[in-house]
């Protein structure tokens, strides 16, 4: 039986297993998936075990994911370039790290507007915290052709600038400018926890966004933030971010049960449900 998880504290919040048991069951597999709580001072001696039990692998969430990157054998290209691991195959006893979070970032949009091209214009980004690496890295890497990084701390977007493939069309703005730089975008994404649940609403004025302008958020408790209700009152498209959540999840299932599944409409619902 192939035996994989999800590590993280904390974690039972996690939807990963509900996830990926659900494609267990649905392709007929000898395997499983659990949620694992591993806090951080014992990562290493925790990961250990999980080798020892004869695990194809684990995700990885938070607070782990930069833990994890320098703790791998070996890394895949875009682990390395955006300096995290969400993804950990385990082989002959080595640990080798993805990350999907620009797979599951970009196959949500492609997915949810497929007409939408990233090349269309510039792609303004609010925050710089680890989701935007991996979102910043898939916007270059899909040929836009500027990147704007609006963050609170300009020295973490540096940082992000610094490491990432095509530094020359990648410009930082201060975040009190988070508005005007929306002229002329043809994409909005927010990787900030702003807007989420419980915590402090996200404030930006879309009036400048042109028509044609895309706005998606990857948080997804609500499903329908107060940004994307903003942005498809004024008539611009949305995508939620569910997907990304959902999407991310395939080469890694893929990587441990050498099955790539597929996002259905029936495990969308249960996920929103759960």
């Amino acid at each position: 039986m192939i035996k994989a998880a999800v590590i993280g504290h904390p974690i039972s919040h996690s939807k990963s297993p509900l996830i990926h048991n659900y494609w267990i069951a649905q392709h007929g597999l000898e395997g499983s998936y659990e949620a694992i709580d591993i806090p951080c001072e014992t990562l290493v001696q925790d990961i250990a075990k999980l080798v020892e039990g004869g695990f194809a692998g684990f995700n990885v969430t938070i607070p782990h994911k930069e833990a994890v990157y320098e703790l791998c054998d070996e890394l895949g290209e875009t682990a390395h370039q955006i300096g995290a691991v969400n993804t950990v195959q385990i082989k002959g006893g080595k640990l080798i790290g993805t990350n999907t979070d620009v797979f599951g970032f970009i196959h949500n949009i492609k997915s949810e507007e497929s007409e939408f091209r990233f090349d269309s214009g510039a792609a303004v980004v609010l925050g710089a915290g680890g989701a935007s690496r991996a979102v910043i890295h898939g916007l270059l890497q899909e040929g836009a052709p500027e990147v704007i990084i609006c963050n609170r701390t300009a020295s973490k977007a540096e940082v992000i600038k610094g490491s990432c493939i095509a530094p020359e069309r990648v410009t930082i703005a201060p975040w009190d400018r988070r508005d005007e730089v929306l002229e002329n975008a043809a994409l909005l994404v927010n990787t900030t926890a702003l807007g989420m649940k419980g915590q402090a609403p996200l404030e930006v004025d879309l009036s400048l966004l042109p028509q044609h302008g895309l706005v998606t958020d990857i948080i997804y408790t609500p499903l329908e933030t107060d940004l994307l209700k903003a942005a498809r009152a004024r008539g611009n498209k949305t995508v939620t971010g569910i997907g990304m959540l959902l999407h991310q999840a395939r080469p890694a299932f893929r990587a441990w049960f050498g099955v790539m599944p597929d996002v259905t409409p029936e495990l969308r619902s249960k996920v929103l449900a759960a």
